[in-house]
């Protein structure tokens, strides 16, 4: 690997980085040394998935907010909850997707690293780290009604299934998806107490946009993943991945509109207007992401990739000054 993917020295603070780390990231600098393999595994070195986690949530929450013109406290608290519980649960997710894939993972350039295969944490410390991050944000999510509490204890199904998609399916994007945008569901839901059609349509435009930003992650991997005979899109895809990726954004985008133009009341025009330049902006820096695709450029494909962060904030700006109109 080059660029961004090369292994760092094992010395010093860099001492178990992870390959596709950020260099110089908080975790190396800052944390006790006892802590940070841990850290790496639940990722706390590679913020996007956190970002990529959490966007949806704010999405389904505040577009929650604008369909029925009601906000308070607890709204701000379900804001701050759930950037709490995207942190604790995808770092829950990627413990549980390293565990499982302990042995994949020790075959690929990029992954040899992780702190399971490279042996900075055993299984069992993994697990117990496991259930220590589960726990506390089954503790958050306790703060929440009934019904998101119901939606909270169901995304655990497709958390636990997705680490194992790509042994049997060629599109495991749709299942890392499934898991992902969950948020959009219960954020909305924990605001109104009831799961609505704008929330449903919501997830599935995060589960287009998933399988865009993942088949691009997957494109480093993909030389690695048909020597060891894992499936991903971008085996599946090959060279036609720019195709299959803009009508991932064509669905994406137009999938989002369509949830708020139906989450918008009747006679706010100008709030419809400004909310509708949310999936419009996302769709412009999507399209941007084609036009500097290149496939065979590792170190490209991990920029496009974090950048799908700034893609899905986006929204969320548009979306809170269209709750002001």
């Amino acid at each position: 690997m080059t660029g961004n993917n090369q292994t760092p020295e094992a010395t010093g603070e860099n001492a178990g980085q992870v390959a596709d780390a950020y260099r110089g990231n908080w975790v190396d600098r800052l944390a006790p040394a006892a802590t940070r393999p841990y850290l790496r595994l639940a990722r706390a070195d590679r913020p996007i998935g956190t970002w990529l986690l959490l966007l949806p949530c704010w999405w389904g929450l505040l577009l929650a907010m604008l369909s029925d013109g009601r906000a308070g406290w607890h709204d701000l608290w379900i804001f701050a909850g759930c950037a709490l519980g995207a942190f604790l649960m995808r770092g829950a997710g990627c413990t549980w997707n390293d565990i499982t894939d302990r042995h994949i993972d020790g075959s690929v350039a990029r992954t040899a690293s992780r702190p399971i295969p490279s042996g900075q944490v055993s299984v069992r410390g993994a697990l117990v780290w496991l259930a220590a991050q589960a726990l506390v944000a089954f503790g958050i999510l306790l703060t929440f009604n009934i019904a998101a509490i119901g939606l909270g204890v169901l995304s655990l199904l497709p958390v636990a299934v997705y680490p194992f998609a790509k042994r049997f399916t060629w599109w495991p994007q749709v299942f890392l998806g499934l898991a992902f945008n969950w948020g959009a569901l219960l954020a909305w839901t924990a605001h109104t107490g009831r799961l609505e059609a704008p929330a449903v349509l919501l997830y599935l435009a995060g589960i287009a946009w998933t399988l865009f930003y993942d088949t691009i992650y997957a494109h480093q991997d993909a030389e690695d993943d048909a020597l060891i005979g894992v499936k991903s899109t971008a085996r599946l895809f090959g060279e036609n991945s720019p195709r299959w990726l803009r009508w991932f954004l064509v669905i994406s985008v137009s999938i989002m509109a369509v949830a708020v133009i139906l989450a918008v009341p009747d006679g706010r025009p100008l709030a419809l207007l400004v909310a509708l330049c949310g999936p419009w902006s996302m769709g412009w820096h999507m399209q941007w992401q084609m036009r500097q695709l290149k496939l065979d450029d590792t170190s490209r494909l991990l920029m496009l990739f974090r950048s799908n962060r700034d893609a899905g904030l986006l929204p969320v700006p548009f979306f809170a000054v269209a709750l002001l109109l």
